[in-house]
């Protein structure tokens, strides 16, 4: 009865992605219906990845992530594992042909969290891959259903917004990151001197990766299509509020958005997309 399994599996990579993440969560409620156990398999493998290298102190977590590696391709090749986030993340790998030239880049990105690391621009690109765009790519061979021609097609903007949504996390979290973990990922900026001019500059970039984002959205599956829309109108409101804020008080504190107000720009899009503006 490995039925039973499996779902108990699908239940774990759901609450995982709940209890983590509200927002992405309430993305995924507004996919088709066929999409949710995928999307969440795919957020469970990626959410334990990153907890080990950001949470696990007093471990080791070098050791700890080879294993979860090891493991990940054990349970791709056997279709089987006796981690329920693994044998879910196996499924969606195997059914949507996720290629391990992804997996391999992800968890490339992880490890690079676990070592001092100072971030030229080269290392900054390779985290962002790994750390961001690849994520998307496997949520584009969800969503693309088997369809290449159209997974080429959007591969790019789905990249693109994958870096912004990503760089947006960078300066949300950049406070958390230097003083807590002792990390900096944008490239040629020293945080102790970290002010308004150089801030201005790293949401420019965003701004761009943002535009083509936008655009690739527009492209996507219905089904896909307002799930993904709602993660770029809560991270384009978040960006918003961090543009709106001194450089001083981001490295003071995180800046977040209320959870009623992500509920308001749920009805806002909702309706947007009734009438058909997206």
């Amino acid at each position: 009865m490995k039925e039973l399994f499996d779902m108990i599996s699908k239940k774990s990579s759901k609450l995982t992605t709940v209890t983590y993440s509200t927002s992405f969560s309430l993305g995924i409620r507004f996919f088709s219906r066929r999409f949710h156990d995928p999307i969440y398999a795919i957020y469970g493998f990626v959410r334990f990845a990153d907890e080990i290298v950001d949470s696990f102190h007093g471990y080791d977590k070098a050791r700890l992530l080879e294993r979860f590696r090891t493991d990940t391709y054990l349970a791709i090749e056997e279709k089987i594992s006796l981690n329920p986030i693994l044998n879910n993340f196996q499924w969606v790998v195997n059914k949507y042909g996720i290629e391990k030239e992804l997996i391999d880049l992800f968890l490339d990105s992880m490890e690079m969290d676990l070592k001092d690391i100072s971030y030229d621009q080269e290392k900054f690109e390779k985290y962002i891959l790994g750390s961001a765009e690849v994520v998307g790519l496997m949520c584009l061979r969800v969503f693309c259903e088997g369809d290449d021609e159209k997974y080429k097609k959007l591969k790019p903007p789905a990249m693109r917004l994958g870096s912004a949504f990503q760089k947006i996390n960078f300066l949300r979290d950049l406070h958390a990151d230097f003083e807590g973990l002792g990390r900096s990922y944008f490239p040629g900026i020293d945080l102790s001197k970290f002010d308004d001019e150089t801030k201005q500059k790293i949401e420019d970039d965003i701004a761009l990766d943002f535009a083509d984002g936008l655009e690739g959205i527009k492209m996507l599956p219905r089904g896909a299509r307002f799930g993904v829309y709602m993660a770029y109108v809560y991270f384009h409101k978040l960006f918003l509020k961090i543009k709106r804020t001194r450089s001083s008080r981001i490295m003071k504190e995180r800046i977040r958005i209320p959870n009623r107000t992500k509920y308001k720009l749920l009805v806002t899009s909702y309706l947007k997309h009734q009438l058909n503006l997206l």
